[in-house]
């Protein structure tokens, strides 16, 4: 099967199979703050009910995939992402449904979003409640970033996956886009749809699912994951905001945001992995954009054991590995978006990181390690 599924009668139970034991801090408090590596369970929770209506137990996958059944009874509880990202893999391979992330994404709603989700209802307008995303995501996922930028009347709200080596990408992705639409739908009403949509994988058998989803032109083999929409609908105010809830969520999220202790070097990946693409991101500009001199930045770096460039290549080298893994993006274009002024300066700096050359590793999906 690999069209749309409605759910099917047939149910069963999400317990079933053997759970594999993980670490206590899996199952936290969801008002804690959580580290590089975890995310909030939140859309992802659909994955149980997507696949009970292809006639699947979600319990032996969920337990295969490392993770335990009981935690998908809760949006708000903590896995690890690799773990997740697993389980993504697992449902895609078992269904034979290669737009698995985007029927889990298209069943999630603002809710899904706990806390930042609340806050983005209680803003004022669209353009708040998506820079309020946009800044506390990092609070309930520490694996996708996203950012929002305007140009030429268009609103860019763009996601990405910033963990290296991180399997299921594509699924990933397509759930964030697909969740996104749907709260644009709640906030600017139902019958919202963006100009076009941009997708960071090759073009899948079944594309009518997107369109029907989306209700725009879906492209497929893009650098990264976009919805595109008129900017004017940011200014859009949102009906029934409660300004003193608005405030009470952003102070809490803010206390969250300030106890996280992420390192400098991880807000510095995240920054890169949504503007390497789009922007020449030279230290001074990160700089400006953390609030310092270029000097801090590098002093500060400098006591982490890692400099600026290592970080930027390391980011260079994981969207490489995506696009090359993931879509037919034209190496080119793929050494254009990473800042290359020709391929033939990317073809020899991916060897240096791998030891392959980038068409080398297309052909076998990377099957050799990076070198460290």
């Amino acid at each position: 099967m690999t069209g749309d599924i409605e759910p099917s009668s047939k149910r069963t139970s999400i317990g079933a199979g053997q759970p594999i034991l993980l670490p206590p801090t899996v199952l936290t408090d969801p008002r804690r703050t959580i580290p590089p590596g975890y995310i909030h369970l939140g859309v992802s929770m659909e994955i149980a009910p997507v696949l009970r209506a292809f006639g699947l137990d979600p319990g032996p996958l969920i337990c295969e995939a490392g993770l335990e059944p009981r935690l998908f009874e809760d949006s708000t509880n903590v896995v690890p992402f690799a773990a997740l990202a697993r389980l993504y893999s697992l449902c895609v391979a078992r269904t034979n449904c290669p737009h698995f992330g985007l029927l889990v994404g298209r069943r999630g709603t603002v809710q899904s979003m706990d806390l930042v989700g609340r806050l983005m209802l209680h803003s004022d307008t669209v353009g708040e409640a998506f820079e309020g995303l946009v800044s506390n995501l990092s609070v309930q996922d520490r694996a996708v970033v996203a950012s929002l930028s305007v140009s030429d009347g268009m609103a860019v709200l763009t996601y990405a996956v910033y963990q290296p080596q991180m399997e299921s990408a594509e699924q990933v992705t397509d759930a964030a886009l697909a969740v996104a639409v749907n709260v644009l739908r709640t906030l600017c009403g139902s019958d919202w749809h963006p100009i076009e949509v941009l997708v960071p994988r090759a073009a899948p058998a079944a594309t009518e699912p997107y369109r029907r989803h989306f209700l725009a032109p879906v492209r497929f083999d893009q650098e990264t994951a976009t919805l595109v929409f008129p900017a004017e609908d940011l200014k859009r105010r949102i009906a029934g905001a409660d300004p003193m809830l608005k405030e009470l969520l952003a102070e809490r999220l803010q206390q969250m945001r300030a106890s996280a202790g992420s390192t400098l070097s991880d807000d510095i990946r995240r920054l890169l992995r949504t503007r390497l693409t789009s922007n020449r991101c030279s230290a001074e500009d990160v700089a400006d954009l953390l609030s310092m001199h270029r000097r801090t930045l590098s002093r500060r770096l400098k006591g982490s054991g890692m400099g600026y460039r290592a970080i930027r290549n390391e980011i260079r080298f994981e969207i490489a590995r995506q696009l090359l893994e993931d879509t037919e993006v034209p190496l080119g274009e793929i050494a254009a978006a990473l800042g290359y002024s020709e391929a033939s300066a990317f073809t020899r700096a991916f060897r240096r990181w791998s030891g392959q050359t980038p068409t080398v590793w297309r052909a076998g999906s990377g099957s050799e390690q990076p070198r460290a």
